[in-house]
C-alpha cells in the first residue's frame, strides 16, 4: 500500500510561481511512475504531468507545457511540480498519483494511488 501526501498549495497572483511537493510512503518509491492531476470546480479531473520511475521520461498536458516541470527525488521519496507563469485557469485542486508500474502514463485509470489533494488558487 502507498500513502501520498501533497503540500505546497496556496494563493498566488497570476504570473507567479508555486512548487507542489508530494511525499510517498509504503512501496519502494523507485518502482512506480508518478503523476499530477488537477480538478477545477465543475470539471473533470485533468492530466497535468507524469514522470517515470527513473525521472528520465516526462510528459505534460498541453495546457501546462512549457510552464510546469515535474521532477522526483527517489532518495527522498518525493515528487515535485514546479509551476511557473501561473494563469487564472490553473486554479484547481492538485492531486499527486502513483501508477502500478514504472513507465510514465497519461491515463488517469492507470493510477492506483492518490493523495488527498492540495488547493492552488491563482488570483488576478
Amino acid at each position: 500500500q502507498v500513502q501520498l501526501r501533497e503540500f505546497g498549495g496556496g494563493l498566488v497572483q497570476a504570473g507567479g510561481s508555486l512548487r507542489l511537493s508530494c511525499a510517498a510512503s509504503g512501496r519502494p518509491f523507485s518502482s512506480y511512475a508518478m503523476g499530477w492531476f488537477r480538478q477545477a470546480p465543475g470539471k473533470e479531473r485533468e492530466f497535468v504531468s507524469t514522470i517515470d520511475w527513473s525521472g528520465g521520461i516526462t510528459y505534460y498536458g498541453d495546457s501546462v507545457k512549457g510552464r510546469f516541470t515535474i521532477s522526483r527525488d527517489n532518495a527522498k521519496n518525493m515528487v515535485y511540480l514546479q509551476m511557473n507563469t501561473l494563469k487564472l485557469e490553473d486554479t484547481a485542486v492538485y492531486y499527486c498519483a502513483g501508477a502500478l508500474f514504472g513507465r510514465a502514463v497519461l491515463n488517469r485509470a492507470e493510477y492506483v494511488y492518490w493523495g488527498q489533494g492540495t488547493q492552488v488558487t491563482v488570483s488576478s
